[in-house]
């Protein structure tokens, strides 16, 4: 496992991390001790970063986290966490405080490795008295660094003006490239860590199914391939299937194909795409399959791709999914 520095925080993360979004109820079901399974093969694999939410199944992720990491130990794991946004979309102090200590009581402990502003509103971004808030959290020993996990470029650009925020969580995947071409750079200049999610636009860059009928009833992925962009998850649509039309996603990953060695899975490819832009801290792929997680992790040891093949890449961008989300998101 190769492992890469988190910006200002001087901690050392694995290249491939696991999300836990999956473990929620727009999923597939999932049971407790297959979620527990997923993330011990991931520590297993060398992977010390678990990146989770306080709403990723009403809590249950990090209770799960913390009931694992309980077992084998807390020592050289990393847990990114976020805190939801109040009704109107911002971040108060009082739904700060109480998002850490719910956040605190499940992963058990007394304080929490970092806490990212959970895409709020764009507005968010332009109070300074959120990243006061952060600063005094962290200055209490509630929080050891800060951070935000956002839908935009420029609310990414925005945050990183705050000094309490060291890492930026950000959709980039060969769906989504605005990220490389518009912030990376002021990132790296500001010594902010970038922790890449969605990064396998919720299976379509794994190559995991066919059509509309792959997807049970209640996921959200369903509601997307049959209602369009708008009828996915997070503002305007852009978390499903990164955001990406799904016939249009389908159709990208027909012609990437070709590209793909034959060492690696479609999964491995794109998590070595986006681990060749040096910028990138850390990607952070759900699963709660053990075979999965291991494949994933195994991506950080596998060679970069040439210079074609990311030109070949962005080719394909271009042909099908530029107009699409370039310019939204």
């Amino acid at each position: 496992m190769e492992y890469r520095t988190l910006g200002s925080t001087d901690v050392d993360v694995s290249a491939v991390g696991l999300g836990t979004w999956n473990v929620g109820p727009v999923w597939n079901d999932v049971s407790d001790e297959q979620a527990k399974e997923a993330i011990r093969t991931a520590l297993e694999a060398g992977v010390n970063l678990i990146d989770t939410a306080e709403v990723y199944g009403g809590g249950r992720a990090e209770r799960l986290i913390g009931e694992v990491l309980e077992e084998r130990g807390r020592e050289g794991v990393f847990v990114p966490t976020k805190a939801a946004p109040d009704e109107d979309g911002g971040h108060s102090e009082d739904g700060l405080r109480e998002s850490i200590a719910g956040s605190k009581e499940r992963l058990g402990v007394e304080t929490l490795d970092l806490v990212q502003l959970h895409c709020p509103e764009t507005q968010a971004f332009y109070n300074p008295d959120t990243f006061e808030t952060l600063e005094d959290l962290r200055a209490e020993g509630e929080i050891d660094h800060a951070g935000v996990s956002v839908e935009k470029v420029e609310e990414a650009t925005k945050a990183i003006e705050y000094d309490v925020v060291e890492t930026v969580q950000i959709i980039f995947n060969p769906f989504r490239h605005r990220p490389a071409e518009r912030f990376f750079e002021r990132a790296a200049a500001a010594d902010v860590g970038i922790i890449v999610r969605v990064p396998l636009a919720s299976g379509l860059l794994a190559d995991a199914f066919d059509g509309i009928e792959d997807f049970d009833e209640g996921d959200h992925r369903k509601s997307a391939a049959e209602g369009g962009v708008d009828a996915g998850i997070g503002r305007a649509g852009g978390e499903t299937f990164a955001g990406v039309p799904f016939e249009a996603g389908l159709d990208a990953v027909d012609d990437l194909r070709p590209y793909v060695p034959e060492e690696m899975s479609m999964a491995q490819f794109t998590l070595r795409w986006i681990l060749d832009f040096d910028a990138v801290s850390t990607v952070i792929p759900g699963s709660t399959s053990p075979a999965h997680v291991e494949a994933n992790a195994a991506a950080a040891d596998l060679p970069e791709l040439s210079h074609e093949t990311h030109g070949a890449v962005r080719d394909i961008y271009e042909a099908h999914l530029y107009d699409h989300v370039h310019h939204r998101w």
